[in-house]
């Protein structure tokens, strides 16, 4: 999949740009708060129908306007795919595929595979385990249609059963009806994960190898309610303590993916290099299976990848991504030293832009 064109009005501090975009390389320089990561957003934007830092819609339009629109044209293959989004305040937001819009936002995931790396990733190591479980949901739905509308109906089984719990309701029949659907769907859920985790897992060590030099050993490990048997009867056995506390303390909703460097928790002895080069894996990995198990190659978005990294992990991350396999790639840095190194190791075509108080100019373009 390929961007081709984008169109960008009021979205975050971006007032308005029409870009058209090299089908390989494409780098953003300019000082922080500049709004590289914005531009990056928009392209996301368009793949999960939301912003990536799960901010509310009403806050990604542009201060004092009263909309924001997106429009994105993409080379799905040969074929021209059109991808527009549009919001007004106070209004529910319009997407569109070819000018058909969606009856539902989860149908458009996995139509555009997407890859993000940003620093704000480092809540999957530091954050609590709900980053953990999201970025497992996100892999998976997007080759997977099947596990969205699982974890779509987890989700609503677990809010009505929570609903019983906070209105202190005992009658156990109501309880089974949402209970049963919970352990039904947390089994496929659960399933699903750990089959995803281990492919996944042998391909993020290796390029967390490969990052670091070799000198260090990371590990992830996946646990879940469901390894100490059907979730139907722990749903039971807890109930009564579940409603004195108002909400459900078994289920899917509270499988952990443990981080480990060496044998002790990476959030507790990891270094900011080493906590970086962990997540660039992570994400490095999560590309690779998208490529391999889906319909079209994800476009990559780095954002300000380098900083923390001593030059041994830069140089090897630039030789990764150069490589064919990681086809349209966008890259913001503050510093263009490292966006040169890249396009000079790739000899790809690209284009390069300046970005300034949100205002998207080309700095230079090769072909």
């Amino acid at each position: 999949m390929i961007l081709s064109r984008l169109s960008i009005i009021n979205f975050k501090n971006i007032a308005q740009a029409d870009l058209s975009f090299s089908p390989n390389i494409n780098c953003f320089l300019g000082n922080n708060g500049m709004g590289k990561t914005n531009l990056l957003d928009a392209i996301y934007y368009l793949s999960f129908c939301k912003s990536y830092s799960h901010i509310a819609d009403s806050q990604i339009i542009r201060h004092d306007e009263d909309f924001f629109m997106l429009q994105g044209y993409y080379d799905n293959n040969g074929n021209e795919e059109e991808v527009y989004c549009g919001m007004k305040k106070r209004q529910k937001k319009q997407f569109k595929r070819n000018k058909k819009e969606y009856g539902r936002l989860s149908d458009h995931i996995g139509f555009i595979p997407l890859v993000m790396v940003s620093p704000s990733d480092s809540d999957l190591i530091l954050g609590g385990s709900d980053e953990r479980r999201r970025f497992l949901d996100l892999v998976i739905s997007q080759f997977d249609k099947n596990y969205l509308d699982t974890l779509i109906r987890y989700n609503k089984a677990l809010a009505q059963r929570n609903a019983l719990l906070k209105q202190e309701i005992k009658d156990a029949a109501l309880y089974e009806i949402w209970e049963e659907q919970m352990s039904v769907t947390g089994e496929e859920i659960f399933k699903q994960r750990k089959s995803f985790l281990s492919t996944f897992i042998p391909v993020f060590q290796e390029f967390y190898t490969y990052i670091s030099g070799g000198n260090e050993s990371v590990g992830l490990s996946y646990r879940s309610h469901h390894e100490h048997g059907e979730l139907f009867a722990q749903l039971a056995e807890v109930r009564e303590r579940d409603r004195i506390l108002g909400y459900t303390t078994r289920g899917s909703h509270k499988d952990e993916l443990e981080m480990t460097l060496g044998e002790y928790p990476m959030k507790r002895i990891g270094s900011q290099g080493q906590n970086k080069t962990f997540l660039i894996a992570l994400k490095l990995a999560q590309f690779d299976f998208l490529n391999r198990n889906g319909f079209t190659s994800p476009i990559l978005l780095l954002d300000d990848i380098f900083d923390k990294l001593d030059s041994q992990r830069m140089e090897r991350i630039i030789s990764l991504v150069s490589e064919e396999r990681f086809g349209q790639i966008f890259i913001t840095d503050t510093n263009r030293e490292y966006l040169d190194e890249i396009i000079r190791k790739t000899g790809h075509d690209f284009h390069l832009y300046q970005v300034i108080q949100g205002n998207i100019e080309s700095l230079k373009e090769e072909k």
